[in-house]
């Protein structure tokens, strides 16, 4: 790729790369501590740090969050009146799921038909890396433009709010004219994107109540109000018949106006089973970025196997909700509460919690910051141009953010492009886009310094 210095510079320091996200990878660092040891997260954090301390940053800290897991804070100083731009990314991962059914060990790192596989390549140890790319080319050719805040999330992927909370705590910290969330994505290998919107969202745990206790079925069956199919009714009501989410007064029409989402990519990307039909109307894009999604997490219920002929007197749910920009979080809780309530059959005591929520996030495209990015890409990324995508999922900090800094500009890009399978067995990165997203951070942070 290399046609410039600051290229030229990135495909020199790849192979460094490599190597170091191989260490970064082989930590264990799951911030559930009833899985994973508390040592391994620790340990992560303190190797990130040494990595800043060595790129010359001051103020390097391991910041103690509210959640009990460490982030890890960087300052580098840039030239006297630069702009400040902070770099974000994070260092836990998720579980492994199943280890043996990975194809190599998932915190080894693996090369394998030119992918680097690994636990943590993409989401987000390989964000961290791509930083470290960027700021060393500058580095080599000419130095850092602007000053520079690194701030590397210990808990990201528990949802626990850490960071937020002490952010809201410390809220001069993080202060920057720009904010570069390295946790995003390409729409696909070799597309420059930047993700413009997020979806929020929120969980409610659902318990229908019928009976005193479980009754036979043959004895009772047939007028005894059973649980289980009360809640089947409930959940079913969610969806239309297409398969649409249906909560009573959210409105689910809204209309993507960014890049396109063809069915066949989608089916592709999502692996859906030949001869399955993809569910609710209007493009992928509408469905995923720009309307609410409900999905039905996890049934409290006997399991098939030891289950025995009974009527269920209760059964739970957990049920999530993706809330699209445009929508308060807390208003769409209380109408699936609300929906839940009014559509539980036979007078079925319902009960619902929300345990967690988050709200949906869109950002100023019109920013300078977005079109000095734009340029940059251009260059990283000959012959294409940067295009914008929603993401269905949800970064809170995003909001915590934006709301703690409303004149900043957030950009997010990042390496987890759908062949990447963050979150699922055999998770990896491309490393050319590890070169070329490098690059264009590189070049955006000299174009936004100059623009």
């Amino acid at each position: 790729m290399p046609s410039n210095p600051l290229a030229a510079t990135v495909a020199a320091l790849l192979p460094r790369a490599k190597a170091e996200l191989a260490e970064l990878i082989a930590f264990r660092s799951v911030a559930d501590f009833s899985q994973f040891p508390r040592s391994e997260s620790e340990a992560a954090a303190g190797w990130v740090a040494d990595a800043l301390r060595a790129e010359g940053f001051t103020d390097v800290a391991l910041l103690d969050t509210p959640d009990g897991t460490q982030s890890v804070y960087g300052y580098l100083p840039g030239p006297e009146g630069a702009k400040t731009v902070l770099l974000y990314a994070h260092y836990d991962v998720q579980p492994p799921l199943d280890e043996a059914g990975w194809t190599t060990p998932p915190f080894e790192l693996t090369e394998r038909d030119g992918r680097w596989y690994g636990r943590g390549t993409a989401d987000c140890k390989g964000g961290f890396i791509m930083h470290l790319l960027a700021l060393r080319a500058l580095k080599a050719n000419g130095g850092v433009p602007v000053h520079v805040k690194v701030i590397v999330e210990g808990s990201e992927e528990q949802g626990t709010g850490g960071l937020e909370r002490y952010a809201e705590q410390h809220p001069e910290l993080l202060a920057a004219d720009t904010i570069v969330i390295g946790d995003a994505g390409n729409f696909r290998v070799g597309l420059p994107t930047v993700t413009t919107t997020l979806r929020g969202m929120t969980l409610v745990r659902v318990r229908v109540d019928t009976l005193a206790g479980n009754l036979h079925s043959g004895q009772f069956g047939g007028a005894a109000p059973d649980a289980l199919a009360a809640l089947i009714r409930v959940l079913d009501s969610l969806r239309g018949a297409d398969g649409s989410t249906t909560i009573d007064g959210l409105d689910a029409t809204a209309r993507w106006d960014g890049l396109d989402y063809t069915e066949e990519q989608f089916r592709a990307d999502a692996k859906v089973l030949d001869g399955v039909g993809l569910i609710g109307d209007g493009s992928v894009a509408d469905r995923i970025w720009a309307r609410p999604a409900v999905t039905v997490l996890g049934i409290d219920c006997p399991p098939v196997v030891g289950a025995t002929p009974s009527v269920q007197s209760s059964a739970g749910a957990l049920v999530s909700l993706r809330v699209p920009p445009g929508t308060d979080a807390a208003e769409a809780t209380k109408l699936l509460q609300e929906h839940i309530a009014a559509h539980a059959p036979w007078g079925a005591r319902v009960t619902t919690e929300q345990i967690g929520q988050g709200q949906p996030f869109r950002a100023d495209t019109s920013s300078p910051a977005y079109a000095a990015m734009a340029e940059a890409m251009a260059v990283a990324y000959p012959g294409e141009s940067m295009q914008y995508a929603g993401q269905g999922g949800s970064i809170p900090l995003c909001n915590t953010l934006a709301a703690l800094y409303p004149r900043a500009e957030i950009l997010l890009i990042g390496l987890s492009e759908p062949e990447a399978q963050i979150h699922a067995v055999d998770e990896s990165v491309s490393p050319e886009e590890l070169e070329r997203l490098s690059v264009a951070e590189a070049l955006f942070l000299r174009n936004y310094a100059a623009g």
